[in-house]
């Protein structure tokens, strides 16, 4: 269970809003690419070139293509990072410069950068083990050994915006990290800690993880299809997706633009099982997010689901959400089917495009799909996005080991009344 800290200033609203959105993905580079494509429903799938799927029957995933590391880091030579940090620190700037915050203004608030990861710099411990069965541990690249740490996902940003008066954490609870990270820096924001945000999460495709779940049965021949009857797995992908965090006051002092507002959120874990999700640990988890966001299940517009498109995994998040909602859940959603599965950059994404959601009035469609699963039994908005006047959007993100993470996100409202401060 997770509680929030009240707002340690009296003086202060403890309203936490996001102001700036960084996203690197498979459909696009960059929030007006990114947007673009939740509108158009893209498809991000194509055959994996990151490593030699020789051997694989099939080995299509949702590669990040065109990505020009020095188009946004300008301050650190992007070799010396591995692809997940380049793509971390890209989406951290690019979410400061959406924000309208310029280096100077950044650097003189106390911040915190929180990236969330499953993978880390798995695709360059591939590359070290390899070389190392090859010729020996004498023969590591040392530039390789040296990017290789997950904790660069965070110190990597950090160094490229040249910040001091920081936190720089890097959260590993797989495919929930984005949320995770999100929350933390909601607290240390309402908290008084920090002053500004960049928290998110990032991954990139590496052998390891797309290996484990070909051998779990769980990799899709072609395309993810969550909540559609003949669906068949996951893709795996890549990317990374930062938000700007600030408080109401900080945003309305600076002019900004608000996409949205963090209500609240939820956290659990029930260590059920390595890997296959419990329905009851997921409602009880959405449910914490309700209490702590203060929204009762009937005020949800729409749901960003986990939404994998395995069959586990759908059918026992469906279960949960009607066990929470009743009969008639709100539409529910997976931008996976289009960006596959980004792993700690999931839940990221998925708040970017909530954020995005509300702040242009539409729910992106879940795409790929051909018929809906009547044991799922979901308004998944198919192949089409829907225009709708949204007031609270929920996110769901479930990860191996029973760690789950729902985040509740809002339409800025000037009498919005505070938040209460505490789950129940």
């Amino acid at each position: 269970m997770t509680t929030g800290r009240p707002p340690e200033d009296g003086h202060a609203s403890g309203r936490v809003v996001v102001t700036g959105l960084g996203t690197v993905t498979s459909i696009g580079i960059g929030v007006g690419e990114f947007l673009a494509g939740l509108r158009e429903g893209r498809n991000g799938a194509r055959p994996i070139t990151a490593f030699d799927t020789t051997g694989f029957a099939h080995a299509n995933g949702c590669e990040v293509t065109g990505f020009e590391p020095e188009a946004w880091i300008t301050h650190t030579a992007p070799e010396r990072l591995g692809r997940a940090a380049q793509f971390s620190t890209a989406a951290a700037v690019m979410a400061a410069r959406d924000a309208g915050m310029g280096p100077a203004e950044l650097r003189s608030r106390r911040s915190l950068v929180c990236i969330g990861t499953t993978d880390g710099e798995s695709a360059d411990l591939d590359r070290l083990v390899a070389a190392e069965l090859a010729d020996g541990p004498e023969h590591l690249d040392a530039t390789v050994a040296a990017r290789a740490s997950a904790g660069r996902l965070s110190s990597a940003v950090v160094a490229e915006l040249g910040l001091t008066d920081v936190e720089a954490t890097t959260l590993a609870t797989a495919c929930a990290a984005g949320n995770y990270a999100i929350g933390y820096g909601f607290d240390a924001l309402r908290g008084g800690d920090v002053d500004v945000a960049l928290v998110g999460g990032a991954d990139a495709m590496c052998r390891k993880t797309f290996t484990g779940f070909y051998r779990l049965g769980t990799i899709a021949p072609e395309a993810c299809q969550p909540f559609d009857v003949g669906r068949k797995g996951i893709l795996t992908g890549e990317g990374a997706g930062v938000l700007l965090l600030e408080t109401l006051e900080s945003a309305l002092a600076r002019g900004a633009r608000i996409y949205c507002e963090i209500l609240g959120y939820g956290l659990n874990c029930d260590a059920h099982h390595p890997v296959a999700p419990d329905r009851h640990s997921i409602a009880r988890c959405i449910e914490l997010a309700h209490a702590h966001a203060g929204v009762k299940p009937e005020e949800i517009d729409f749901i960003s689901a986990h939404g994998t498109g395995t069959r586990a995994n759908d059918v026992t998040e469906a279960a949960a959400i009607r066990q929470v909602f009743g009969d008639r859940p709100p539409s529910t959603i997976s931008i996976k089917a289009m960006i596959g599965h980004t792993m700690g950059a999931a839940s990221s994404l998925a708040s970017a495009a909530c954020a995005l959601a509300i702040a242009e009035g539409f729910i992106p469609p879940t795409i790929n799909h051909v018929e809906t699963d009547p044991e799922c039994g979901l308004d998944c908005v198919p192949n089409v996005p829907r225009e709708a006047e949204l007031r609270v959007v929920q996110n769901n993100a479930l990860a191996f080991g029973g760690n789950n993470a729902v985040l509740i996100f809002g339409k800025y409202a000037q009498n919005r009344p505070a938040l209460s401060g505490e789950a129940r």
